[in-house]
C-alpha cells in the first residue's frame, strides 16, 4: 500500500491511501495550529459561543414543553391560558 503526506501553508496534513486503485484522501488539521476562542470565551454579540448557548436553552425549553403535553395531557397554549 501507497501512502503519501504532505503539509500546505497553513500546517493542514493531507494523506493519500492508495487502495486497490481506489484513492482515498483523509486531511486533519495541525494540532499545533488549532486555536478556537469563539468556543472557549464569551464575546458580545453574534459569536459561535453565543450560539451554541442559545441552542442548548432552546432544547431544553422544547424538551419543557413537550413533557408539559405528555403530564398534563393537552396542548401546551391550553395549558398556559393562551387559547
Amino acid at each position: 500500500m501507497k501512502t503519501s503526506e504532505e503539509k500546505d501553508e497553513l500546517g493542514n496534513i493531507s494523506i493519500d491511501k492508495d487502495l486497490d486503485g481506489d484513492k482515498e484522501v483523509v486531511s486533519a488539521k495541525n494540532m499545533d495550529q488549532i486555536t478556537d476562542d469563539d468556543a472557549d470565551m464569551y464575546k458580545f454579540g453574534w459569536s459561535s459561543y453565543s450560539e451554541i448557548t442559545n441552542g442548548r436553552f432552546a432544547m431544553i425549553g422544547f424538551l419543557a414543553i413537550i413533557l408539559i403535553e405528555l403530564f398534563s395531557q393537552q396542548s401546551f397554549l391550553k395549558w398556559a391560558g393562551i387559547l
